[in-house]
């Protein structure tokens, strides 16, 4: 049924995309907020059915997939009210002075649309990171026509919430071509999309390698183009001493859970815990395998990321130095298999020295499932070597006191400098829809730490400044005028107004 496109389908449906960009782009904001709360109702109204789909495809629960749905849908209706205010479009005026010497021109800029916009979908958001995901909404909302590449792990899943966008455009009255959906598992539909002359972005989120070759060919083109990849994190955590002292079982409790929901198939899974040899260490060890004995293995997404988990998983646990604390001793997918059958994947727990850890990278690359490894370093000294030894990261933590922060300001500096989101006395799984969240890191976490997946502020990723110098009020852009007709928030003179000018 799910055909990979041919080259003569992408083109057709690249050209198709352009076509729509024409128009797309001057739609009015109020517009563009309108078609995105429309999609958000027709994923609504697919009810349980979309549910049941999803199930089938993903092994997630019927629980997570609604509260993931309603995700989406408030993601698309929050989206639409930011693009409706305007303020991502970060307005600057400033006033000509013919008095001065030499005169100063009139100066208006604002962001405008980059184009076609190719969204890869996401194998463990089947809502949230896929269709109508966040890139999706983005985009809309940013004046850009989208193609979805459907991911193969929930493709009829994507097509449902396809024929919703569809319909959401037909009913606003947009052009066909504001929306596609192609299928394709081999990649080079997906080098097609990426470097084909109409595109103009894309969003991805999956796997360092997945990510990696998107930049890669987007960098390859004769017109390079962003590619806007979140790509491998593993969420450092550091246990400082007063605090892991005061709340070892607190913190076991909270990060037994963290590590195991959703069979750890989350991006920011906490990946790595660092502490301070000793006799706290050892009872949070102690306290965080019990917790993590409790939980059952469960299904995994798909058989390839299970597969996936087994192999990353072995190889992890067959390096030097590194010991299994709470899990499966035979260090197989066999006996992963045996925890549950199928691909049911159990919880593991690992640990190494500091020394042992930043000696081989390869206990830096994260395992996708419900793993983290323990590593034990013999003061604060080799704790800062293991912060600065550590690469971008999308999320790093602190368990800590005050007085943990107030005597240890150069490591925590350190840590902050890897990070996009930096957590104090929590944990990295669990992502805020909203406009202070910064879900990006730097490389290797993301390919561009300057941005935001998450939060109405990714908006800005798929819109460029451009500077309208001494052009008559007349034929000025609306969000330019000098009556400000859209009443929206506007730096004129450096001054934050609304007024008319």
């Amino acid at each position: 049924m799910f055909k990979d496109f041919t080259t003569e389908a992408i083109n057709a449906v690249m050209e198709s995309s352009w076509q729509a960009f024409k128009i797309y782009k001057k739609v009015s904001l109020a517009q563009r907020a309108d078609f995105m709360r429309r999609i958000a109702t027709e994923i609504g109204n697919l009810g349980d059915g979309l549910i049941e789909l999803a199930m089938k495809e993903t092994n997630l629960t019927a629980a997570r997939l609604q509260i993931e749905r309603d995700r989406t849908i408030q993601q698309l209706n929050s989206y639409a009210a930011f693009c409706e205010s305007g303020q991502w479009l970060d307005v600057r005026i400033d006033m000509a002075d013919v008095n001065r010497v030499p005169p100063k021109p009139d100066l208006r800029k604002m962001l405008v649309p980059l184009g076609p916009v190719v969204v890869f979908g996401a194998a463990n958001f089947p809502f949230a990171y896929s269709t109508a995901g966040g890139d999706t909404a983005c985009a809309f909302a940013a004046g850009c026509p989208v193609i979805v590449k459907a991911h193969p792990g929930h493709i009829a899943t994507s097509e449902l919430v396809a024929k919703a966008i569809r319909r959401a455009a037909e009913s606003c009255g947009l052009p066909t071509g504001i929306f596609a959906h192609v299928y394709g598992a081999s990649s080079s539909v997906g080098e097609a999309l990426v470097k084909h002359p109409h595109s103009k972005a894309v969003g991805f989120t999956g796997s360092f390698a997945g990510g990696k070759q998107l930049f890669d060919w987007g960098n390859q083109r004769g017109e390079p183009i962003p590619v806007f990849a979140e790509m491998s994190s593993v969420n450092p955590v550091f246990l400082l001493p007063e605090k892991l002292s005061s709340s070892a079982q607190e913190i076991a409790k909270m990060y037994a859970a963290s590590i195991t929901l959703s069979v750890g198939q989350f991006c920011t899974n906490p990946g790595i815990i660092i502490g301070i040899d000793g006799d706290d260490l050892e009872k949070f060890v102690q306290l965080l395998s019990e917790e993590i004995h409790s939980i059952a293995p469960a299904a995994m997404l798909n058989s390839g990321i299970y597969k996936n988990y087994s192999e990353k998983r072995k190889l992890a646990l067959s390096q030097h130095g590194v010991k299994i604390v709470m899990g499966d001793n035979q260090n197989s997918p066999a006996g992963l298999e045996s925890a549950g059958g199928g691909m049911m994947a159990g919880p593991t727990l690992a640990v190494s020295s500091a020394k042992d850890f930043m000696g081989n990278p390869l206990l830096q690359q994260e395992v996708f499932g419900p793993y983290s490894i323990i590593v034990r370093c013999a003061d604060m000294n080799e704790m800062y070597a293991v912060a600065q030894n550590l690469q971008g990261q999308l999320t790093a933590t602190l368990m800590a006191t005050e007085n943990d922060i107030l005597y240890n300001e150069v490591f925590v500096d350190t840590v902050q400098q890897i990070c996009g989101r930096f957590i104090l006395n929590g944990v990295p799984t669990g992502v805020e829809v909203c406009l202070a969240m910064q879900h990006g890191g730097p490389y290797p976490a993301t390919t561009d730490s300057r941005f935001t997946s998450v939060g109405a502020d990714g908006i800005r990723r798929f819109a460029r400044p451009v500077t309208f110098q001494n052009w008559p009020d007349a034929l000025l852009p609306l969000e330019l005028k000098h009556a400000n007709p859209l009443r929206i928030w506007r730096t004129v003179n450096g001054e934050l107004q609304k007024k008319e000018l």
